[in-house]
């Protein structure tokens, strides 16, 4: 076991809303344990957690726009990470294609990723093929949300509903209904 090289493991954590993160024991500190638990059970494997956290809370997983996320991806490129262990896979991304570019980030720098609670690892072709048909569920759905949020909208419209933005030039909002601005009017 000595001469078996050490795997250096980072943990990611994500949580959409800000929502209960002052607490002191939140979402992502859960997240976080059990990526550490699950590390510390890969001993034999010569498994060692990295000392640095990589949190991002209140971000969607809809997009790469995340501090800590960068941040890791930073650290991976400049080599000093070998498996990023996650609570469920969409903690890292949400989107299908968003998932595809950080596994290439992962492949082009022999970094592997795991999912404590979904019981995958890239390490294995299986693990892939596997991670591949669970992001296309969690893609379908974001996408169903997504539908459901644009037939809300469309069904306000129909009932003549303001449905945000800056009122046309004379008119008012009042009741999410557009009034005329009399007051606005010349004579």
């Amino acid at each position: 076991m000595s001469d078996q090289k050490i795997v250096r493991c980072a943990v990611y954590t994500r949580k959409s809303c800000e929502d209960d993160l002052e607490q002191e024991f939140n979402s992502l500190d859960a997240q976080r344990l059990a990526g550490e638990n699950y590390i510390a059970s890969q001993i034999h494997e010569n498994w060692r957690l990295i000392s640095k956290h990589y949190d991002d809370g209140g971000f969607s997983g809809g997009n790469m726009d995340r501090p800590a996320l960068k941040e890791l991806f930073a650290d991976i490129e400049a080599g000093q990470i070998d498996m990023v262990v996650v609570y469920k896979i969409d903690r890292l991304s949400r989107s299908l294609f968003d998932f595809a570019k950080t596994v290439e980030i992962f492949e082009k720098n022999n970094v592997s990723f795991v999912s404590v609670t979904q019981s995958f690892n890239t390490s294995t072709s299986m693990g892939k093929l596997m991670l591949n048909i669970l992001l296309s569920f969690a893609q379908f759905e974001r996408e169903v949300t997504s539908e459901r949020i644009r037939d809300k909208f469309a069904a306000s419209k129909k009932l003549g509903m303001w449905m945000g933005g800056y009122p046309m030039f004379g008119y008012d909002v009042k009741d999410r209904k557009l009034v005329i601005n009399k007051e606005g009017q010349k004579s």
